[in-house]
This record gives structure tokens, C-alpha cells and sequence, in this order.
């Protein structure tokens, strides 16, 4: 029996497993081996994971891994809800005693992550999409695992508004997310600078909304344009497909459709969901800069009918049971400026524009629950009041979702100053297009989503938390994965794992896993940023960012 084939040690995992140690199994046994005779035993409920480990692990290593029962030599597949009640839902126990692999979970969520830790094992080679090394055999490390997430929204946020990301890279990041145990994506769809969903009943969103004629280079402060046109969306087959494809791998994708603000492409697509008595709305285009666009959705029952028609064609595509509508930098000059704005304010008894902008938020809280869907909003719905039932992205730090958790309400936190991904990586010239706070590899590590003096029911209230990656100076695959990576890993980690304090956490032997990891990221294609700076080419010399040197303090 060979043991050439490459594998990787229990102690190298990404995300650290809550217990992972090698066995010495009978016949002092310290490997099994995954060869042509392999066949996978897939119990009832499990047979979406086979299929995927066909299809990833099977290609990788050229293994057919077929259906059936081999005895020793072969990979179990099983549902026992049994485990529930210690490893929850997504937990999973993986043991090799060197005869044979077996993976048994609560459900099938969790006997995909444990074949994501399997893959691990079987070394950076099987990240691949097909053999390169001419092994056949592939050892596996005996070994037992027992592992569970810390909580159930792990996420990331993907702006395929401010620059559209094409189906392809979209599928290709939920593999990414898959091979890190995340599993939420974030699909940022709408905003100022594009309308990425094709929605039926309202098609000029796409027609017009989705293209701009040219877009600012570097941070809204640069003097540099890109002259050539950008845009794209995808159809409603393509979000059916990018839908589906993440349910395979266990991972909920959650739509934002922003409202009130954030609202230029729409407008420019349908003038008359904008504030007309007081701009013109007909001569809006599709923003061609960053920040925040003064343009917001005028408060009138055409504008919420219009919403809900986009909402109920998301619904329909969307299985998640969170919805996400924004809500955040919403500019309250039109409204000011207004009649008829001010007047919808007097009608409803509404205490001036943040009673407005919370009317919004309200009125879809209400819509979506009466369907069966939870709201999700970034923390300025706290403002005028939150709206019940209503679930918090707290990104202007912590206070937000402080708040909201000791008020009883459901909180994804996100803080900007932790896990920005689009901020710079470290200081200095070197890091293209230096935007926000610097936030290293080991600053990313140490973030925990339950800020300390949050404690019982609050800290209980906190579903998890979210990398958002905006894309306002990511303009391709390859700058998508500089700004996403290593750092994803580490935030991989401190939702997945149970670690000290932040303080307290071993940043060294982290350090030391990654070795091993960006090998697996080098098989995968990612274009991540290498831990002694940017390659010559990641670089973009004379493209400005935003320099901010130090991060204010935490709140």
C-alpha cells in the first residue's frame, strides 16, 4: 500500500475544527487510501454531498468514486440526528481509523462541511480541477474530527452593483466560500451605479439602469476616469442557476435591493420614482462616481408599488428567508426641499424625515413578514424608530448592533473598522488603490462578533457576522481576490471556530496553518495578496485612495 500521495495534517485545518486528532487505528494503521476501487456509501439525505465530492475531490484526483458499499475502502455518508443535540445542525464528526472514512452529521449541511474537511486532508491537490500529480492512490490521514460552527450566519457580501461581477465569478466565489465553511452570500444588487437583476415588469431597471458610460478610477476624489462604458445583470435563469448552485453547497444567497437610498440607477431608469418637484429626474443617468448620491425615492404609494413588484419577482427567486433592503446613507435634503415629501410627513404624523425613512423600512418589514420573509437593513434603520421584526447589519461598528441586540432584535454585525474587505491591507505605497483603515491579516483574526459588555440574551441575539467586500476600486476577478485574501480565511475562522478572546488567540500558529492553505488557495486560482506584499502586477500605481491612517475607536 503506497502513502506518495501528498496529504495534509489534522492541526493544518481552515477553520481550526473544534477537536481534531490523528488515531492509530488496528494493525497500527496510520492512513487510508482513496484509490479506483473507492465507492462512496451514500445514506439517505446525503446524496447532494456525493455528488459533489464526485464532481470536486473525483475530478481533482481522477477518481471515479462510485455508488456503493466496498467495505473499508470507503467514504460513508450518513445523517444521524442523534448529533444534534451536541454539534447542532451543521455540525459534523469525520473519523479514519486507516479502514475507510466516514462522515456522520444532524443533516446534510453538515456532512458537507465535513467532506470540505476531507478535501483538506487529501492535500492542496485536490482543490484542483483535475489530476496533475498521476497518483493513484491519495492518502488520508487517520483521524477523528469532531467539529461545529460557533454560528449560523457566516457571510459575505459581494457589490456586483458598483462593478458587475459575471455569473461565472459569482459561481466560482460560492465554491470559495464552500472550501471555507461559509455560508451566507450577500448579493449586493442595486445602487446608485447599477441595477444588476433582470426584473420583468419594470425592464427599462435593466435597460437603462444596468450600464453607466464611464466610471471613476481610484477613490471619488481622483481626478481619473475609465472612458469605456460598464455594465451587466443577470437574468432571472441566471440567478435561478447562481440560486441553486449555492443551495448544493449549503450556502443561502440573501438579495439586497436597496431602498430609500442608493437609488440613482432606478431612477434614471423610471423617473418618476424619484423626488420630481424638486429635481429634474428625467435628466438622471446612471452614476458614473462614488459615495453617496443625493437622489433617494420620492415617499409616495406609486414608489412602494413599484418595490413591491420588484420584491415579489426577488421573492420568487430567492428562497432565503431574509431579504435585505438597505436603508443605509439615505440623504434627507430632497426631502426637506420637498412638498410633497413634507406632506406625506404632516399625512402620516410622521416626527420629520428619519420618521420617513423609517415609514419605508416599516411598510416592507410588514410586507415582507406577511410572505413569510424576514427584513434585513444596515443600522441607520435604527433611525426613526426600528422596525419590528426587523434584523440589523450593523456596519458603522458596533454600537449599532449593540443596540438592536438589547432591544431584542436579530444582528448580523459587520463592522467597518473589522471586516471591510475592500480597506487597505497594510500601510504604505504599495497596496493598490489604499482605501479605509488598514486592517492586516492578524487584525482580521482577532475579530470577534461579540463585542465585549454584550453578554445572555443580547450576545445570543448576534446570528453571526459578514466580510463585505465593496467594489467600488475592485473592478475584476483578480482585484476581487487580492482584497478578499488571505483575509477571508482569518474571518473564516473566528466565525466557524471557538477561540479565546481576541487577545488571546494564537496568531503564530494560525500563521503557521496558512502555510499549508495558500497552497490549497494557489490550486484554486486565487489571486491573494502574498504575506510580503503585492506582486508587481497586483499593484496600481497612481490610482488614488482614501488614506486613513488610524481606525477611531470601537464602539
Amino acid at each position: 500500500m503506497s502513502h506518495s500521495a501528498s496529504s495534509s495534517s489534522p492541526g493544518d485545518l481552515i477553520p481550526a475544527a473544534r477537536e481534531a486528532a490523528p488515531v492509530v487505528g488496528p494493525g497500527n494503521r496510520r492512513f487510508s487510501v482513496l484509490d479506483e476501487a473507492t465507492c462512496i456509501e451514500a445514506r439517505p439525505g446525503t446524496e447532494g454531498v456525493a455528488r459533489w465530492l464526485r464532481a470536486t475531490v473525483g475530478a481533482a484526483t481522477g477518481l471515479p468514486l462510485p455508488a456503493g458499499e466496498a467495505g473499508d475502502n470507503r467514504i460513508g455518508l450518513r445523517i444521524d440526528a442523534d448529533l444534534e443535540p451536541r454539534l447542532g445542525p451543521e455540525g459534523y464528526q469525520l473519523l479514519n481509523t486507516g479502514y475507510g472514512v466516514s462522515i456522520h452529521a444532524a443533516g446534510a449541511a453538515g456532512v458537507f462541511w465535513g467532506a470540505q474537511t476531507l478535501r483538506q486532508l487529501l492535500g492542496p491537490e485536490a482543490f484542483r480541477r483535475a489530476p496533475v500529480t498521476g497518483k493513484r492512490e491519495w492518502a488520508v490521514p487517520a483521524v477523528a474530527v469532531e467539529d461545529a460552527p460557533r454560528f449560523r450566519w457566516r457571510g459575505v457580501l459581494l457589490d456586483v452593483a458598483r462593478h458587475f461581477l459575471p455569473k461565472d465569478g459569482v459561481l466560482r466565489y460560492l465554491d470559495l466560500l464552500a472550501a471555507h465553511k461559509l455560508n451566507v452570500l450577500h448579493l449586493h444588487l442595486t445602487d446608485d451605479q447599477g441595477w444588476r437583476i433582470e426584473i420583468l415588469r419594470h425592464p427599462r431597471l435593466t435597460e437603462v439602469g444596468a450600464w453607466r458610460p464611464r466610471t471613476k478610477l481610484g477613490h471619488r476624489a481622483s481626478p481619473l476616469w475609465d472612458e469605456r462604458p460598464h455594465g451587466g445583470y443577470y437574468t432571472q435563469d441566471d440567478i435561478r442557476e447562481i440560486v441553486a448552485y449555492a443551495a448544493e453547497r449549503h450556502i443561502t444567497v440573501v438579495p439586497e435591493i436597496d431602498i430609500p437610498g442608493h437609488s440613482q440607477a432606478a431612477i434614471a431608469a423610471y423617473p418618476e420614482l424619484g423626488n420630481a418637484d424638486v429635481v429634474d429626474t428625467a435628466a438622471l443617468t446612471v452614476w458614473d462616481t462614488w459615495g453617496v448620491s443625493p437622489n433617494v425615492l420620492a415617499p409616495s404609494d406609486a414608489t412602494l408599488a413599484f418595490y413591491e413588484d420588484v420584491l415579489t419577482e426577488v421573492l420568487g427567486l430567492f428562497p432565503s428567508p431574509f431579504v435585505h433592503i438597505g436603508g443605509d446613507e439615505c440623504p434627507k435634503d430632497q426631502w426637506k426641499a420637498s412638498p410633497a415629501a413634507q406632506a406625506r410627513i404632516r399625512e402620516l404624523g410622521l416626527a420629520g424625515e428619519d420618521g420617513l425613512q423609517s415609514w419605508f423600512v416599516r411598510h416592507f418589514d410588514r410586507w415582507l413578514a406577511e410572505r413569510g420573509r424576514r427584513l434585513v437593513g444596515w443600522d441607520e434603520i435604527l433611525e426613526g424608530g426600528l422596525a419590528e421584526g426587523a434584523t440589523v447589519s450593523s456596519w458603522r461598528g458596533y454600537a449599532g448592533g449593540i443596540a438592536a441586540a438589547r432591544a431584542g432584535h436579530d444582528v448580523v454585525m459587520c463592522p467597518e473598522q473589522q471586516v471591510y474587505l475592500d480597506h487597505r491591507q497594510a500601510a504604505g505605497t504599495d497596496e493598490p488603490v489604499p482605501i479605509g483603515y488598514v486592517r492586516t491579516l492578524e487584525d482580521v483574526y482577532r475579530f470577534d462578533p461579540v463585542p465585549p459588555g454584550l453578554t445572555g440574551a443580547g450576545a445570543a441575539r448576534v446570528l453571526g457576522a459578514q466580510a463585505n467586500l465593496w467594489s467600488e476600486v475592485t473592478e475584476t476577478q483578480q482585484r476581487v481576490d487580492y482584497q478578499a485574501f488571505p483575509r477571508l480565511a482569518a474571518f473564516a475562522e473566528a466565525v466557524w471556530s471557538e477561540l479565546p478572546a481576541p487577545a488571546e488567540r494564537d496568531y503564530p500558529a494560525f500563521e503557521r496553518r496558512m502555510t499549508a492553505h495558500y497552497a490549497r488557495l494557489d490550486a484554486l486560482g486565487v489571486d491573494y495578496r502574498p504575506p510580503g506584499g503585492p506582486r508587481p502586477w497586483q499593484r496600481r500605481p497612481g490610482v488614488l485612495g482614501r488614506p486613513i491612517e488610524g481606525a477611531p475607536p470601537i464602539v
